[in-house]
């Protein structure tokens, strides 16, 4: 098994995310947690009143009884974090990985970093998220419940000006798909605003995409790469040029796939939606696309099976947006007949995509919260990515197929560089370890955590010595590739 030459980031680090995270962000995640049970809970209660039938009833009493015992085991989750308690066992709940989780909590044990504040934080953040999961599965109601819906469904909804907008875009691009065919540069450019489009995608404001008007695709050239370069600052290692050449390479290749490792569902999977319709509709380069999500709800907002499913009828339910508000005695004006019919467009074409094929899952659509998957479980246990051969056999075999795998957001950065406190020059290549080399991987990561690689000395120094928390801040962010081994 591949050890780094350096610890791994920690609690112990004031001033660093770590540190902010558990003395701030996970007080405030359990407690919108149990927030969310409860006002769940109220719900049910309120429902009682109207109820006649008798079993019912019961079965409603019996739903708010199991809720409330959930808020008192994440309450006192809460109440051991603040006092640094050792962390418990994983209960044997019939769900994947307990095993895992509990054989890394004993080796911890053994050195005495097995408490809140001492335990390495990329294994104890994975592994609150598996603790608060058992505390549902163990129940007879709430087995399939997630928490974090709620608030993902709520974000979602607050992106449907950028969601119209990109939508009008890929219109746009249909009705000029034949003079892109013939014009790669042109192709390129769009490219680079797909790429930073999914950097980005984590945040519902658009400003820094250039919109593609049907003028602006005739002029493609200097309006894309005047926005890309006023851009370019806060990618701090660029590798997209090298992506693209590295796609060009299957042109007329009929069996070129692409896989996306998820991270956040709502505004941002709708953007990686969106780069896949691309690749598949408007390149030659890629003719089918894997997405991969995770089993179980998994900080706070990543894409489970239930998520990717409805996120396309979310897209075409006429209510699922709310309408824009306007002055009084104004004309309307939420998002015009034609953007809303683009979207539609669009999003049936990746209905269609899916029934064929051409878009899929690595598991069953269908598979529910808590189900297992060789192909899938791999993404929830506490390990870096280094040792996927040896520790996730099976889904190390398939990726070894793709043409590509594009790796999403902060977490997947964090676990293909195993969360360690590389220096900042750091090759890519040296940090991700034994699985350099294994398939073609394309880190897409917007700078939301401590560790960081394949940053010039001269570019980290200048940002260390400005103050501003840029390991962190979600300003600045990296494109990372690394080829397959020749």
């Amino acid at each position: 098994m591949f050890e780094a030459p350096y610890p791994p980031w920690d609690f112990t680090i004031k001033g660093s995310f770590a540190f902010e995270t558990v003395i701030k962000r996970w007080p405030v995640i359990l407690t919108g947690i149990i927030d969310n049970i409860y006002c769940r809970n109220h719900d049910l209660g309120v429902s009682l009143r109207d109820k006649t039938d008798e079993a019912e009833k019961a079965t409603i009493e019996e739903i708010i009884t199991e809720g409330k015992a959930i808020i008192g085991l994440v309450g006192q989750v809460k109440y051991d974090m603040a006092r640094d308690r050792p962390l418990e066992p994983i209960p044997d709940d019939g769900e994947p990985l307990a095993d895992v989780y509990n054989a890394e909590l004993e080796k911890l044990a053994e050195t005495k970093q097995n408490t809140w504040l001492a335990v390495p934080w990329l294994y104890s953040e994975c592994y609150l998220y598996r603790l608060v999961r058992s505390y549902f599965v163990q129940t007879k109601h709430w087995k399939t419940y997630d928490p974090f819906l709620a608030q993902k469904e709520s974000t979602f909804q607050k992106s449907s000006k950028a969601i119209y907008q990109l939508a009008t875009t890929m219109h746009e691009l249909e009705k000029d798909k034949d003079s892109l065919a013939v014009n790669p540069e042109n192709l390129k450019v769009i490219f680079k605003e797909m790429v930073e489009m999914c950097l980005w995608g984590n945040a519902t404001d658009l400003s820094m995409l250039t919109h593609l008007s049907h003028e602006q695709i005739q002029h493609l050239q200097s309006v894309g790469k005047d926005a890309q370069a006023a851009r370019a600052e806060f990618i701090l290692r660029d590798d997209q040029e090298k992506v693209w050449d590295h796609l060009k390479s299957f042109a007329g290749k009929a069996d070129s796939r692409i896989d996306f490792v998820l991270d956040n569902g709502g505004f941002e999977l709708f953007t990686d939606f969106v780069f896949a319709d691309f690749l598949v509709t408007y390149t030659p380069y890629a003719s089918k696309v894997v997405f991969h999500p995770k089993l179980i709800p998994w900080f706070v907002s990543d894409v489970t099976p239930p998520d990717f499913k409805s996120t396309t009828k979310s897209l075409l339910s006429p209510s699922f947006f709310p309408q824009e508000a306007t002055p009084e005695g104004a004309p309307a004006t939420d998002s015009s007949a034609e953007s809303r019919e683009h979207l539609y467009k669009m999003v049936k074409r990746w209905e269609s995509y899916i029934d064929s094929g051409v878009f899929s899952l690595s598991v069953p659509i269908d598979s529910p919260l808590g189900s297992s998957d060789k192909k899938a479980n791999f993404w929830t246990t506490p390990y870096p990515y280094w040792n996927m051969k040896e520790l996730a056999p099976e889904l190390h075999e398939s990726l070894s197929d793709s043409s590509l795998v594009i790796f999403k957001g902060d977490l997947n950065f964090r676990k293909l560089t195993g969360d360690i406190k590389w220096p900042t020059s750091t090759p890519f290549e040296t940090a991700i370890g034994p699985l350099a080399g294994s398939f073609p991987i394309l880190s897409l990561r917007t700078n939301k955590a401590d560790v960081i690689v394949a940053i010039d000395d001269e570019i980290a120094e200048k940002l260390e010595s400005s103050g501003e928390k840029w390991r962190y801040n979600g300003k600045y962010a990296v494109v990372l590739f690394q080829p397959r081994a020749e």
